[in-house]
């Protein structure tokens, strides 16, 4: 990926594998991000206000703030 970040709002950004930061349902107050790979991309539709929401391989789940890397 070139050094540009990409938008979490859009589904067709993201893919399992990337590496991603998150907003955790508890988090969301706060904005504490969680940094990890995607391991299932949990939203179905192409887009959402809020970020795509994804299971990260830690098991964690929000949704995505920001694409950081392309997993390579």
């Amino acid at each position: 990926m070139e050094n540009q970040n990409r938008s979490g709002k859009l589904r067709k950004n993201i893919k399992e594998g990337y590496e991603v930061s998150i907003v955790q349902k508890q988090d969301q107050r706060t904005g504490e991000l969680t940094e990890g790979f995607v391991e299932r991309i949990l939203t179905k539709s192409p887009q959402h206000p809020h970020g795509i929401k994804v299971r990260l391989e830690t098991g964690e789940v929000g949704r995505v703030k920001e694409v950081l890397g392309d997993g390579e």
